[in-house]
């Protein structure tokens, strides 16, 4: 087991305790506890890159731990009215149709191979700063209802964009476009 991905087991285990923080109405908390887990994000791929840490178990659980604290905080941000409902199954949907598309190429015995997408990255980066920004304001009590409004409309697009991209990658992949195969157009 390497450093970085013992890191990386620590931030699944401030999941629940991000989500017990909001759910409790202890702002704060969730903010540090999410601010935690991105720095730790950033240490234990620093130490992977730069120390020979890199491992195939990390290149699964990395992108896991991300993605289940940003679907659990969107979860329950929208439970609490603080997202709009569309957005938070947007991005749940989104996710559920890749991991969905990934284990159907696989049973298939076609497996594709998952490449972040640019307005994958960005949708991703975006969807962190929305979730930061509304626990700082939060955290904070501040009210900055028009900043908030824009990162949630470029969430919005992005995820959709996001989800469209990697739905089209699929169905090419599963029809063999693209990969010398006739395709019997």
């Amino acid at each position: 087991m390497t450093i970085p991905n013992m890191i990386t087991l620590l931030r699944f285990f401030l999941v629940p305790g991000v989500v017990f923080a909001l759910l409790s109405g202890r702002m704060e908390w969730a903010l540090a506890g999410f601010l935690v887990a991105g720095i730790s994000d950033a240490v234990d791929g620093f130490i992977a890159r730069n120390f020979n840490q890199r491992s195939e178990l990390g290149a699964y659980l990395d992108p896991m731990a991300d993605k289940l604290l940003l679907v659990s905080v969107f979860v329950v941000l929208g439970f609490m009215g603080e997202l709009p409902l569309w957005l938070v199954i947007a991005a749940v949907s989104r996710d559920a149709l890749i991991v969905g598309a990934v284990l159907l190429s696989t049973i298939m015995a076609h497996p594709v191979e998952m490449k972040p997408l640019f307005v994958s990255k960005a949708n991703t980066a975006v969807q962190i700063v929305l979730a930061a920004f509304v626990l700082g304001e939060l955290a904070f009590g501040a009210d900055v209802g028009p900043v908030r409004d824009g990162l949630v409309l470029l969430s919005g697009t992005l995820t959709v964009a996001s989800a469209a991209a990697y739905l089209v990658g699929w169905l090419r992949h599963m029809s063999g476009y693209g990969e010398g195969k006739n395709s019997g157009g």
